[in-house]
């Protein structure tokens, strides 16, 4: 009787387990399946990224050849005008084909540049991390832009903490990411300024440094705040998003490369800002990423 209930036992039990043993292998032929479709989805990015990335290249070629035809027959145009009489019926035509010209010259850069942004951003970003006083790097920035900011009326100045930090980083990379939060701030108070839209006021542009710690990491944060329009809530989710702008001109790729540039190095950014007072965009950037690969 013993071995009888046993048995019975063994039998019941198994019966009542059938169900969940069946429902533990759809739950995992589900999950199987849906890595299976994100790993078919990932490879067709990739693979858009690469076609993409091969047609900004074969539409970049042209175009710059586009650009210097462009150049070659204003100057032509330049030679038949300063040849011909003042008075002459062909200043008219002349004076129409440049200004023709002209704005092809000016939609060609325009397209140039969107290309460029299209192919930083598109590429693959590859640190090549060394130690870098941030510091130093900061001046040699502001150093090369303060003509920019002041050609548009803004004070570019630096408030660096009293310890110079020294990060892992890539250099060149990190310039550029704080170079393009620099250009879209002086953007942003400049056509503020034009429009008289209500602002700081005071046409600032800040570069801030301070030293911090978060989950056992030491870590640099660089804060770029300005004193224009600021930002209306329901778009500052949106500023990183490509091809999302509200400049005149703007490609809508400056901020989220900056963000890929940042989180390249195991960092992150975050943006505050204000209505009618102004924006600070903070990149906070480890002292020594963990996991780099031996890229210091």
């Amino acid at each position: 009787m013993d071995w009888l209930s046993l048995i019975v036992g063994l039998g019941v039990g198994l019966l009542f387990s059938i169900p969940l043993i069946v429902s533990a292998v759809r739950r995992e032929t589900r999950r199987v399946r849906r890595l299976e479709r994100q790993a078919r989805a990932a490879d067709r990015l990739a693979e858009l990224g690469m076609l993409t990335g091969g047609l900004a290249h074969e539409i970049k070629n042209p175009l710059s050849t586009v650009g210097l035809n462009v150049q070659l027959l204003q100057e032509d145009l330049q030679a038949v005008s300063e040849q011909a009489p003042p008075d002459s019926e062909l200043q008219e035509p002349v004076g129409r084909i440049k200004r023709r010209l002209e704005s092809l010259a000016r939609q060609a850069q325009r397209l140039r540049e969107i290309l460029e942004d299209f192919l930083r951003f598109a590429g693959r970003v590859k640190l090549d991390r060394s130690p870098h006083d941030v510091h130093a790097l900061i001046n040699e920035l502001a150093d090369f832009f303060a003509p920019q900011a002041q050609s548009c009326q803004v004070h570019l100045r630096t408030q660096l903490s009293a310890k110079p930090p020294t990060a892992s980083v890539d250099a060149g990379l990190l310039k550029q990411a704080v170079l393009n939060l620099l250009i879209n701030a002086t953007q942003a108070m400049s056509e503020a300024r034009e429009a008289g839209l209500p602002s700081g006021g005071s046409d600032e542009l800040i570069i801030r440094t301070e030293r911090g710690r978060s989950l056992g990491q030491d870590e640099i944060r660089i804060h770029v705040t300005d004193t224009g329009p600021g930002i209306e809530p329901d778009k500052l989710g949106k500023v990183f998003h490509p091809y999302y702008t509200s400049k005149k001109g703007g490609t809508g790729l400056g901020l989220p490369t900056t963000r890929r540039i940042i989180e390249e190095h195991g960092g992150t950014v975050t943006v505050h800002s204000e209505l009618g007072r102004g924006t600070d965009f903070v990149l906070t950037v480890p002292v020594n990423p963990p996991n780099n690969n031996g890229d210091d």
